[in-house]
């Protein structure tokens, strides 16, 4: 991906995410001898309510601080007025990352009681699924935020009419615009898609209506010959029958 392009953001958000995510449940499963479960919600609760904390609460402290430690310090030790607005805004993408497995953190229960009566509940804190986390970040990246390459104290909106709204600290953010993914680019290293096969009835990613960018799409038949209905003979071989099988096969133009 190019450098500086939403992609890129996407990239560097969820590459902080999956390192605190696998680091914290290293931490959890005893795996990891600088870090266990969280001890600060021990003897707490509210015994009111009928419940108290107890099991093993993911303890996500350990996981921010180790990928802040390991993303972010290559990207504080660069220098030059050229990189500034770039590094601020990794950081900015790399913390955005972060701040979305905190923000998606729930509380699970489990009951206690005759019955299944669910007179007392333990409850813990844990982390969402990375599929989740992942879905959260991908939202973020479709409304993600052009910023000027100019750093100025703090990272400020490109428009100038936008600049009025703050930035979050779970947004993505931009500084060059993405370049067109449908046309081959061999100095950037795209491929393009002509030539991708795609799905006809598929309306995704791998859908012919999106992947050949309105260029539409050629058919064409490929025959599969394999051996089929196979049984085993006594005694000591295997009869095959020759199987036949003509498939749709769609390409983009």
């Amino acid at each position: 991906c190019r450098a500086g392009t939403k992609e890129m953001a996407f990239i560097s958000a969820v590459t902080a995410a999956g390192l605190v995510h696998t680091v914290t449940r290293s931490c959890s499963a005893g795996n990891v001898t600088e870090c266990s479960c969280d001890v600060t919600l021990r003897h707490g609760g509210s015994a009111s309510e009928g419940w108290h904390w107890g099991g093993c609460s993911d303890d996500i402290h350990y996981g921010m601080s180790f990928s802040r430690m390991f993303l972010d310090m290559p990207f504080k030790n660069m220098t030059g007025k050229g990189w500034s607005g770039l590094v601020a805004m990794n950081l900015h993408n790399n913390e955005a990352g972060r701040q979305a497995v905190a923000k998606l953190m729930s509380v699970d229960c489990r009951c206690h009681g005759v019955s299944g009566s669910c007179a007392v509940k333990t409850c813990w804190k844990t982390m969402s699924s990375f599929e989740k986390i992942g879905r959260f970040l991908k939202d973020k990246y479709e409304n993600s935020i052009q910023i000027s390459d100019r750093l100025k104290k703090k990272l400020r909106r490109k428009e100038k009419s936008q600049r009025k709204f703050p930035i979050g600290k779970e947004d993505l953010l931009y500084v060059n615009k993405s370049p067109n993914y449908c046309v081959e680019d061999q100095k950037l290293g795209i491929p393009g898609t002509q030539g991708r096969e795609c799905n006809r009835t598929s309306q995704g990613p791998d859908g012919c209506n999106l992947l050949c960018c309105g260029r539409g799409y050629n058919t064409h038949v490929v025959r599969h010959v394999e051996r089929c209905e196979c049984k085993f003979v006594w005694c000591c071989y295997v009869r095959c029958r020759r199987c036949e099988t003509m498939t749709d096969v769609h390409t983009c133009k």
